[in-house]
């Protein structure tokens, strides 16, 4: 559920002292470790990082005017959500992040970029931290670049199916 609120602190405050106080604990481990040229700020609902547009004026290619997304910490409905943008599309980081929460003992549950926790100490928050460490802004910047070019091929070839399919059903 995506919040109204315009500023982090507000949207700190509009949150139950448990799930405030988990919140709390994660977005430190984040702008602890998170490097220079990315930003915190409201994005999408929720308390976004970002690469903004003074470092990359292209925006989002979902939505231009939105800055690049790195990460996300949100209070969902049933539970609260660390989205790791770098982790998803990165079959070397994905592997690496899922080894290093297994190694911890703690159950991992996770979408494609989205991390599921419904208390504190469901979270490795030393993982955490190396998992946005060890993503500075032009690292994160080719991994997205180099997958838009990946979609930008794949479009091309799907579209062809498409029009073969259609094609035959018009026979």
């Amino acid at each position: 559920m995506q919040s109204k609120a315009k500023t982090v602190r507000e949207y700190l405050a509009s949150l139950p002292d448990d799930r405030r106080k988990a919140l709390q604990a994660v977005r430190k481990v984040i702008r602890k470790n998170l490097g220079p040229g990315y930003k915190e700020g409201m994005q999408y609902g929720m308390i976004g990082y970002f690469v903004p547009h003074s470092v990359y004026p292209d925006g989002y290619h979902c939505d231009p005017e939105q800055p690049v997304p790195f990460a996300g910490l949100a209070s969902q409905k049933n539970y609260m959500s660390l989205y790791l943008s770098s982790v998803y599309g990165s079959e070397g980081q994905e592997d690496w992040f899922r080894k290093a929460w297994a190694k911890t003992g703690k159950k991992l549950d996770m979408g494609k970029s989205c991390i599921r926790f419904k208390k504190i100490e469901d979270v490795p928050l030393e993982v955490v931290g190396r998992a946005i460490k060890r993503i500075p802004v032009k690292k994160f910047l080719k991994q997205y670049e180099d997958a838009l070019a990946g979609t930008a091929k794949a479009k091309p070839a799907a579209r062809k199916k498409g029009k073969k399919k259609t094609s035959a059903r018009a026979r």
